[in-house]
């Protein structure tokens, strides 16, 4: 693609609509990957044109003919030749990604959040657990801190505590916990899963952790290659990180407590080390899946 094409883009667009369809178009054709929170050209587009404006997802249509300034048309167009260039990811580019009807800050030193935990999240995890049970809540591998503070907005009795190996995750977590204001809910720890946690009792762990296995990470397309490894990759068969979850929580949960874990495209591997664990594999209607519970009784059998 030539650089006078994006310069080109600026003197003759001059509507939302405008920078709409042309973005489309230059998705289209370079053939980006899609896997950040959305999954085709033109999503990408309203994402990118509307996040670089400071515009709600839900704006009124009408808004789309609106004009825009030389400033506003330069800001989108670098971003939308960025997109395409870098194959940088559109939340890293507009440094917010939307998780579980939130919005939060993210940049390089975090992975983008996509899980679909936040379905559960929105649904309180029912039928799973009762909302007025739950006490306090573990969030591993938080990252952006993402889930900690929508599971804080959802259960706002509850204790949160959350942690991650990563000081640089943990200096963005903090940022979106006093962003929504949370300071008081979610307490945060840099920690190798458990091991700097107090003896605390959870009554929920929930946990997107590192499950890429080596081949995969390999033939990752560019876009991912955007986000920190450490969050991503676990080691051969994807499990690394997993294994260690499974066999150290049974001593954080109460007796009754509920284990949730995302494990993606490792699900097959994970079925194949443990053949007699009473995995529940949870269905959602935005996503795949590959996302399991365990309760507190059936986690002691896990082996």
């Amino acid at each position: 693609m030539e650089k006078h094409n994006f310069n080109e883009a600026v003197a003759e667009f001059v509507t939302i609509r405008d920078l709409l369809r042309w973005a489309t178009s230059q998705f289209y054709q370079a053939n980006l990957y899609y896997g950040h929170g959305t999954d085709n050209a033109w999503d990408e587009a309203v994402y990118l044109v509307l996040q670089a404006l400071h515009l709600p997802p839900t704006i009124h249509s009408s808004v789309i003919d609106a004009r825009l300034t030389k400033h506003e048309r330069e800001h989108i167009v670098n971003l939308i030749k960025r997109r395409i260039e870098e194959r940088m990811p559109a939340a890293y580019l507009t440094q917010e990604a939307w998780f579980a009807g939130l919005p939060f800050y993210v940049d390089q030193r975090v992975l983008i959040p996509r899980s679909p935990i936040a379905e559960l999240i929105e649904q309180q995890f029912s039928p799973w657990v009762q909302q007025q049970n739950v006490k306090r809540v573990l969030d591993l591998c938080t990252g952006s801190g993402c889930i900690a503070v929508a599971c804080a907005m959802t259960f706002p009795e509850a204790t949160i505590d959350a942690t991650d190996i990563s000081a640089d995750a943990l200096t963005v977590a903090r940022m979106n916990v006093k962003r929504h204001h949370l300071e008081d809910q979610i307490e945060l720890f840099q920690s190798d899963l458990f091991d700097m946690l107090p003896p605390n009792k959870y009554d929920l762990i929930v946990t997107n952790p590192p499950y890429v296995s080596t081949e995969e990470m390999q033939n990752l397309p560019k876009e991912y290659h955007h986000e920190p490894a450490l969050g991503l990759a676990a080691g051969r068969n994807g499990l690394e990180i997993v294994t260690r979850i499974l066999r150290e929580a049974s001593e954080f949960l109460t007796p009754d407590g509920v284990l949730i874990i995302e494990v993606g495209n490792s699900e097959a591997a994970l079925i194949e080390c443990f053949p007699h664990a009473p995995f529940t594999w949870l269905e959602f209607q935005r996503s795949e899946g590959g996302v399991f519970l365990l309760t507190a009784e059936q986690l002691k059998h896990v082996k």
